[in-house]
């Protein structure tokens, strides 16, 4: 009895073997994927798509959450461009669903359910815009906040409409402690 058990999981072992070292495989190219390719959509499938998003460099922002207060993003647009209102708008959503995929993404360095909560349920999901002169000034807080542990998220226009390909139109920061971000931002002036 013992030699039939044994002739039936020889194979099933095989097999389940198999499908793990596939599944893994798998996985670890579709985790690739998502690193490596940092625009969701392509060329052909939206003729309406604005931007092509940079989503920069991930940052553990877990040291943040000992900070008390209330948790914001700061949405940084750049002036220099002379967008429309309603063109900066759609710019400071991209830069709003880019920092929110990286901090609600498990496989990303910014993954931050901890802060995530306290953006989205005891702060309102609290977000301001501010402006800048120009992309210099706009570098300038992109690299302060990555020091001081905080998400970027640069949205870079495809050029469709009002501005030259490749212009960065907003920054996005956060979320994070008002008092944090208060030390990226402070200084600017309300968009």
């Amino acid at each position: 009895m013992s030699s039939y058990t044994l002739t039936h999981l020889i194979p099933l072992g095989i097999i389940s073997f198999l499908t793990g070292y596939y599944a893994r495989d798998y996985l670890k190219k579709q985790r690739a994927h998502l690193k490596v390719n940092k625009t969701p959509h392509s060329e052909s499938e939206s003729e309406y798509e604005e931007s092509s998003d940079d989503e920069g460099i991930d940052v553990d922002s877990r040291e943040l959450n000992e900070i008390p207060g209330p948790v914001k993003m700061a949405l940084v647009i750049q002036q220099g461009l002379k967008m429309t209102k309603g063109k900066a708008a759609a710019q400071c959503s991209h830069a709003t669903l880019g920092l929110y995929r990286k901090i609600t993404n498990p496989y990303s360095e910014a993954y931050n359910p901890e802060m995530l909560k306290r953006w989205e349920y005891e702060n309102g999901q609290a977000k301001i815009t501010l402006q800048v002169p120009n992309k210099e000034e706009m570098d300038m807080l992109y690299a302060k906040a990555i020091s001081l542990g905080v998400n970027c998220y640069m949205v870079i226009d495809a050029g469709r409409t009002q501005v030259d390909p490749g212009s960065a139109t907003v920054l996005g920061l956060g979320p994070a402690p008002k008092l944090v971000l208060d030390q990226i931002t402070g200084d600017l002036r309300l968009y």
